[in-house]
């Protein structure tokens, strides 16, 4: 069974839909631990509750050094590194070792608005302020640029003229809940084949 390491910097409601959907059965995998950049992080106290192991690697204190420590934790320990709304970003080693086998959530149908400081309600604000009709949500995997990996899947929502970046908001992470842990599923699966940029689903 795929085993997995969730990384989060704040509340942890994509690791929340990823918990859901492995107590209904429709995904199959374990999530062998949750690592944070933060001290105090809702997330830990959801992976807490539910008995999953837990460590805190606060990035005032780490710095640089986080890669390095999320690499000595998970390596020969999990098959997949999910990053479900994780702020720092991680250097080439861990990615070179995790090959493939890292990937991250954006609120955005990358390549549109994100990149570098491209995170949280601000990916909304500027989708807002751009006037897009259309905004929604991308799982890729991580390579290492800052939001430029191979895309696997996204998901649409509309945008209204009335929306503000907190309603915006709302709308995309309701697709991210049910993309995310669909995503791990077909991974779980092996269902993921990559060939440079190009993904397929078989």
């Amino acid at each position: 069974m795929l085993k997995i390491a969730v990384l989060v910097s704040g509340s942890g409601s994509n690791l929340q839909s990823i918990i859901d959907s492995i107590e209904a059965e429709k995904l199959k995998c374990t999530i062998e631990m949750v690592i944070s950049d933060r001290e105090g992080t809702f997330g830990i106290e959801r992976a807490k509750q539910k008995g999953i192991k837990t460590y805190v690697l606060d990035k005032k204190i780490y710095g640089r050094e986080i890669s390095k420590n999320i690499l000595s934790l998970t390596e020969n320990k999990v098959d997949l590194i999910v990053l479900a709304g994780f702020l720092s970003i991680l250097d080439s080693e861990l990615i070179t070792s995790f090959k493939n086998k890292i990937i991250n959530i954006h609120p955005s149908l990358i390549p549109s608005f994100c990149g570098p400081g491209m995170y949280g309600i601000k990916v909304h604000e500027k989708a807002i302020d751009y006037g897009v009709r259309f905004s929604g949500c991308t799982v890729h995997f991580v390579d290492e640029g800052t939001d430029t990996g191979a895309i696997i899947s996204q998901r649409i929502v509309p945008v209204y003229q009335d929306d503000t970046a907190d309603t915006l908001q709302k709308r995309v992470l309701k697709e991210e809940h049910e993309i995310l842990p669909e995503v791990i599923n077909l991974i779980a699966e092996g269902r993921v084949k990559v060939e440079e940029r190009k993904i397929t689903i078989v």
